[in-house]
């Protein structure tokens, strides 16, 4: 049967994005069904790449048409088959390549070749015969299931993919000498791509430990988690930053819109418990005038509550801190970015931005 390629690999560009942003919150698409799930342990636990590859592609080509017999990759196997090869060189492999997912060279050019269908008679020449079971089993499934179970299928198997990436570790492309033209585009890039709240943290951060490295402000920066409560910890805010012991500031950090009610509630849980007179909030849009009416209320009382767009605010702070103060950005960014906690995406992401403004 005839597949449309560029619809199948939009369709896997697009849950991709949505299963990658569920991993990141630790949210992963699961199956109810365990015997089902044991058999993906297998095929993605095989060191035959083949066996997972083929299979996402299996599961694509049935969600495009449901009278395609999966089992029967090769357009000589008949009427109800499809062009399993044709579809992993157009779609599964470049994919693969492009989320930098390990990956063969192609499973219809090695484990998979001369026209074999996904049979039993197909294990005898294979190496993994288990893992070719599992497979097996999980495609009799594919062909039988109707199409919520085919985007159920779908997901699992990309957080499967994402789980095989992560465990690979991705290196992360050092940031070299940029212009602040190009400092501008990253930022942008890294502020416009889902990430659970990581990056902004990650380059503020940066950014107040270069202007204390390149002014000698022997600053103190502390970081509370992504997704660590505040209030039990004692925190203030997503960065404390200290001189001496002393308290200088506490910083929010929030991709969201922050209305009057934030406001309150941080005031009340946050700001007032612990006296603390500076506060900033770090945004991605500017706030709106109920928002600053409050924040005067709050500066008549003596705790001064200011909003600073991120992005505004990191070109000014790079603009100011001087050749120096931007190599120790450089450095503390890709520190963060290459830490063990921070999930694969995130460095890919990186990786594709820097790409992205350095390219000629």
């Amino acid at each position: 049967m005839a597949i449309d390629y560029q619809a199948a690999r939009t369709r896997l560009d697009d849950e991709f994005a949505e299963v990658e942003q569920a991993v990141l919150v630790g949210n992963p698409p699961n199956l109810q069904n365990r015997e089902l799930v044991a058999h993906f342990d297998e095929v993605f636990g095989s060191r035959t790449q083949a066996y997972r590859e083929v299979l996402l592609g299996c599961i694509l080509a049935k969600i495009q048409d449901r009278t395609i017999d999966v089992h029967r990759p090769y357009v000589g196997h008949g009427e109800d088959a499809f062009n399993g090869r044709t579809l992993d060189e157009r779609v599964i492999n470049p994919f693969l390549h492009d989320r930098r997912i390990p990956s063969s060279r192609g499973p219809y050019l090695s484990t998979f070749r001369r026209s074999v269908a996904f049979e039993s008679a197909t294990r005898e020449g294979l190496r993994d015969k288990t893992g070719f079971d599992a497979l097996l089993a999980i495609v009799d499934h594919v062909n039988e299931a109707n199409n919520p179970q085919l985007i159920s299928l779908l997901r699992h198997s990309l957080a499967r993919f994402i789980q095989l990436r992560d465990a690979a570790g991705i290196q992360v492309v050092r940031l070299q000498r940029i212009s602040l033209e190009q400092y501008d585009r990253l930022i942008q890039g890294l502020l416009s791509t889902p990430s659970g709240g990581r990056f902004p943290v990650i380059l503020i951060e940066a950014a107040m430990t270069a202007i204390s490295e390149r002014f000698s402000l022997g600053w103190s920066i502390e970081v509370q988690g992504i997704n660590v409560a505040d209030r039990p910890a004692g925190a203030g805010g997503d960065i404390l930053v200290r001189a001496g012991g002393t308290l200088l500031l506490a910083a929010e950090i929030t991709e969201r819109a922050v209305g009057r009610d934030r406001v309150v509630a941080t005031f009340q849980a946050k700001i007032a418990p612990q006296g603390i007179d500076d506060y900033l909030f770090f945004v991605r849009d500017p706030v709106g005038e109920e928002v600053m009416r409050q924040a005067r209320q709050y500066f008549a009382q003596g705790h001064e509550v200011n909003f600073l767009e991120i992005r505004n605010w990191l070109r000014t702070i790079l603009s100011t801190i001087g050749r120096a103060g931007r190599d120790a950005f450089n450095r503390i960014a890709v520190e963060r970015i290459g830490a063990a906690e921070i999930p694969a995406a995130l460095r890919v992401a990186w990786n594709e931005q820097i790409n992205r403004i350095t390219a000629a």
